[in-house]
């Protein structure tokens, strides 16, 4: 198990991101949280294991259809325990 911080930047406030990061991350069955950052970037955390965050970090990448992702920065932070998804305010 891991937990990882991902900063998303680019085009990805306005177009659904962190409604769709969560639906990916609840399929993925990851426990975490995702939210907008007053800098125009997308912050979440999430943990599982490894493998399981991997993909997520790749959809992260492209993020929904109206997206335009820039950049994805990971980096492991210490676990929550956390175990279910939710989209912060």
């Amino acid at each position: 198990m891991e937990r990882w911080r991902l900063i998303v930047s680019g085009r990805v406030q306005g177009v659904g991101y962190r409604q769709a990061c969560c639906q990916r991350a609840q399929a993925l069955g990851l426990g975490g949280w995702v939210r907008n950052r007053p800098d125009g970037r997308v912050e979440l955390e999430a943990e599982g294991c490894s493998q399981v965050l991997e993909q997520l970090r790749i959809w992260c990448e492209s993020g929904p259809a109206a997206a335009q992702v820039s950049s994805v920065n990971a980096s492991v932070i210490p676990l929550a325990g956390q175990d279910w998804f939710e989209v912060r305010h």
